[in-house]
């Protein structure tokens, strides 16, 4: 049985870091693509940023290229999403995510196809 489980939301100010884990049960991250997605209230869930098991480059969508960094530890069987700079427009629900063969840029634009959801880890950035 695959799980997922997310850590590391929190409250931070305009401007600091956090960095959110997720670790999985199941699976090898190595081997599937992966990616973080959120979802704000009355927002439809977006992706972030996703990432296949042979691609040089992660995908990041626009509004947090620069500011976001994944990074994938298979030894721990870990992702993580280190945040930086963050602003009150990334305030949301963080959920990991596994797609078992999908092409890592249309998994990050249609959440539909994601095959496996962790419970999500709340960020709240404040002003």
């Amino acid at each position: 049985q695959v799980q997922l489980v997310e850590s590391g939301g929190g409250l931070v100010q305009a401007g600091g870091s956090l960095r959110l884990a997720c670790t999985a049960s199941g699976m090898r991250f190595e081997d599937v693509t992966v990616g973080w997605f959120r979802q704000a209230p009355g927002k439809e869930r977006e992706g972030v940023v996703c990432v296949s098991r042979i691609a040089r480059t992660p995908y990041y969508t626009d509004s947090v290229r620069g500011r976001f960094t994944i990074s994938r530890d298979n030894v721990k069987n870990t992702l993580y999403l280190q945040m930086n700079s963050l602003k009150p427009e990334d305030t949301a629900m963080y959920y990991c995510a596994a797609d078992l063969d999908g092409n890592y840029f249309y998994t990050c634009n249609n959440p539909s196809i994601v095959d496996y959801w962790g419970q999500g880890t709340q960020v709240t950035v404040s002003s």
